[in-house]
């Protein structure tokens, strides 16, 4: 966590504040005003998902630009879909075709907002793109990954496009598209959770990076990152925002539990999953601290506080983690506390 504090975060926090800048250049007004508030709402998600650098060695740099922009990527799309006035799936699938092709180097940029009104971002999303590319055109191990790379993208890209169509049509596509991909003994709504994660590809990348990959090491990050430790987050997100997502109207995961002992259950034994499915992975106390990190990370967050079952949920989960959940949870709210004072 020194070394997070340290280095990670520092130089995280520059490569925002050059995309900020460039957000701000964006001639279209819509464009521009999705750009910046993705930035400015989500870019915890960037922090919390530069840890995987620590996993590149002396490449982390270069891991932290990915990972900065891929997930500004995922947030800003992520924004033009859900405030968006389309409902077209098409225009959903092309935009994440830059997500595709930011993990793919050989292949050419799009216009990929050829079927919506706004289109001039002053070249934002193309850079984004080209970064990614970039670092992945520079390492030695992604032939090893590339299919699962590209796995965890489609499954991505899937829900993005699933989860925005007008509402009526939301819930069967995810069902029938749960249906045809389930694995695991997982309800649609957790399957869904479990492929709108990144971190999979963050850990991906940075072995990769780090000339750590192996011929088998690819397959044995997939099944310890998907379905539990990539469901488990983004529960966790879904868990904490039930409140804003029922004012907003946006799909939430977690309120299709049918109460909330149910969830916290399934909380449970995702967590328990994710411990058990992590065992065969090198540097295994990283993926575990990754385990009880988010949990001590969401369950920190004020929202929690204005949920019903917010404060026993929070013990129980908080009980399970151990002290390393704790001690994040402890981080967390001193972290809000500090804004708060400088707010």
């Amino acid at each position: 966590m020194t070394t997070v504090y340290r280095k990670i975060f520092p130089a995280v926090n520059k490569e925002l504040s050059y995309w900020r800048k460039r957000a701000e250049q964006i001639p279209n007004d819509e464009l521009r005003m999705q750009a910046i508030s993705s930035m400015d709402s989500k870019r915890f998600h960037c922090q919390g998902g530069a840890v995987y650098a620590l996993l590149a060695g002396e490449k982390w740099k270069e891991a932290i630009r990915f990972i900065v922009a891929y997930q500004t990527i995922s947030d800003y799309l992520d924004n033009l879909c859900d405030r968006s006035t389309s409902m077209d799936p098409e225009d959903f699938r092309l935009l994440h075709k830059s997500m595709e092709d930011a993990l793919t180097p050989e292949n050419e940029l799009e216009n990929y907002y050829y079927l919506r009104e706004d289109q001039d971002d002053g070249s934002y999303l193309a850079e984004l793109v080209q970064t990614c590319q970039q670092i992945v055109n520079s390492m030695d191990g992604y032939s090893a990954c590339e299919k699962q790379l590209l796995h965890l993208e489609g499954l991505y890209a899937d829900l993005q496009v699933h989860k925005h169509v007008k509402q009526s049509e939301r819930v069967p596509r995810l069902t029938d598209w749960h249906l045809k991909n389930n694995t695991e003994n997982l309800k649609w709504y957790e399957f869904s959770a479990a492929a709108g994660s990144t971190l999979g590809v963050f850990c991906l990348i940075s072995y990769a990076l780090g000339g750590g990959m192996t011929d088998s090491l690819p397959d044995k990050i997939l099944s310890g990152y998907f379905p539990y430790i990539q469901g488990l987050h983004i529960l966790l997100d879904y868990y904490i925002d039930q409140q804003e997502d029922r004012e907003e109207a946006d799909l939430n995961f977690c309120s299709f539990y049918p109460d909330s002992k149910t969830m916290k259950d399934r909380f449970v034994f995702f967590i328990e999953q994710a411990k058990r499915n992590i065992q065969v992975l090198p540097d295994k106390s990283f993926h575990e601290m990754v385990v009880k990190g988010l949990v001590g990370l969401y369950l920190g967050d004020p929202k929690v506080r204005q949920l019903q079952d917010g404060h026993k949920m929070k013990g129980d989960l908080l009980k399970i983690g151990g002290n390393n959940a704790k001690f994040f949870h402890w981080n967390t709210r001193m972290y809000y506390k500090m804004k708060a004072g400088r707010a």
